[in-house]
């Protein structure tokens, strides 16, 4: 190994390596892996996060746009660290897909309109320009995620609450 250094959030470190063999000069990457919670479907199915799957809907939102690749890899650190701080196993996909639209919104209003317009599937045009005009909130509280499920459960356990004698 020639060098190591952190990158500038701290959460990389690059390495330049040098081949004993051949003299080739190359760097690699290294990341902690840190568990990420399971992503809750719209149709309930769990499955894994994928670092990848957002990555891809980031860039294909800012394709041909003038976005650095460094600011889009910030704002994928920004949404793993904020859904790694829930500390929860589960995160709905509306939540993720939230956090997407708030750093997309911070890095470019294109971006931001072709994300939303695909990942929220409008009705009409009138419903696309309706949401479009108040910017995206951030959820910073955990106990405020979008559980659609979850409420209806809720509810049918107030609903037996009431009827169990106390």
């Amino acid at each position: 190994m020639i060098d190591s250094r952190l990158n500038q959030t701290g959460d990389s470190t690059r390495r330049r390596r040098e081949c004993p063999r051949c003299d080739g000069r190359f760097t690699t990457y290294e990341r902690v892996e840190e568990v990420m919670p399971l992503v809750i479907k719209k149709d309930g199915r769990r499955e894994p996060y994928s670092r990848e799957k957002i990555l891809m809907g980031i860039e294909k939102s800012c394709q041909k746009r003038a976005v650095p690749a460094q600011k889009i890899e910030e704002a994928l650190s920004r949404i793993e660290k904020r859904l790694q701080s829930y500390g929860l196993k589960e995160v709905p996909s509306q939540t993720v897909g939230q956090m997407v639209m708030v750093e997309l919104h911070k890095l470019d209003k294109v971006a931001y309109v072709r994300f939303a317009s695909v990942y929220r599937d409008f009705a009409d045009v009138q419903q696309f320009m309706a949401d479009l005009q108040e910017p995206p909130a951030a959820q910073e509280d955990p106990s405020a995620l979008l559980f659609p499920f979850a409420t209806a459960l809720d509810s049918e356990d107030d609903t037996h609450s009431e009827r169990r004698p106390s």
